[in-house]
């Protein structure tokens, strides 16, 4: 039987009512997603348990983080995830898809973070839940980016982790939408293996500031490497 909840250092996601369980892509950008002092107001876009958003919490001891989703268990699981951690009271999940949200609202964010719906024309889920955390019928990623871009401050950020051949298609939504790619970061399961999947942060401005790495997952002789417990080494119990 799959384990109900997941425990890190400093605060514990319950996730068994959620169509989509932790997993590596939600932790990783959780701990990649660039954040700074000025990060006072954040967007979790699709936060299933909240995962992400009480990653960032604990990050930025100031911000304010509204998370957003479809499905409404998973929002209510994610509100008893936030009540039962430290921060509470800077966190606040809503049960409203992103079209929608970003028609309402007036407010603007330094930091916006997706671990978005990524299977495109592929074999379809029997769980109808499971199916719409994991495809891109109701977010595709035109949407995602264009609804964010209206969504960012001036000098905010768009985090994502994307699978690697959808690299390409995200950078062109950018362009349209009048962002540039900041960072890049290339995720390999090993050594060997190819590119699984793509780090990605945009944001409005200069086009010339980019920078680009790789990371792996594991080593040849141990399931985590340096690299990656350096990166989460805040987090994992």
């Amino acid at each position: 039987m799959p384990n109900k909840y997941f425990r890190f250092k400093q605060f514990t996601v319950w996730h068994d009512r959620c169509a989509m369980k932790v997993g590596t892509d939600g932790v990783l950008l959780g701990a990649w997603s660039p954040v700074t002092s000025g990060s006072a107001n954040i967007l979790d876009i699709g936060t299933g348990s909240g995962l992400i958003t009480l990653m960032l919490a604990q990050r930025c001891p100031k911000a304010n983080i509204d998370a957003i989703d479809i499905d409404h268990a998973a929002i209510e699981q994610a509100r008893e995830n936030f009540s039962a951690s430290p921060w509470s009271g800077r966190l606040h999940a809503r049960c409203i898809s992103l079209q929608s949200f970003a028609k309402e609202t007036d407010k603007r964010y330094e930091l916006i973070v997706s671990n978005p719906p990524y299977f495109v024309d592929s074999l379809k889920n029997p769980d109808l839940r499971r199916q719409a955390a994991r495809h891109t019928d109701t977010l595709d990623y035109s949407d995602l980016v264009y609804c964010a871009s209206k969504l960012l401050s001036t000098s905010g950020t768009l985090a994502l982790i994307l699978p690697a051949e959808a690299r390409e298609k995200i950078l062109c939504y950018a362009s349209d939408s009048g962002l540039n790619v900041r960072q890049m970061t290339n995720v390999y399961s090993k050594p060997g293996k190819p590119v699984k999947r793509v780090l990605m942060s945009l944001s409005k401005g200069d086009a010339a500031k980019y920078t680009e790495s790789d990371l792996y997952i594991e080593s040849e002789d141990s399931p985590r490497s340096e690299a990656y417990n350096s990166l989460t080494e805040e987090f994992y119990l």
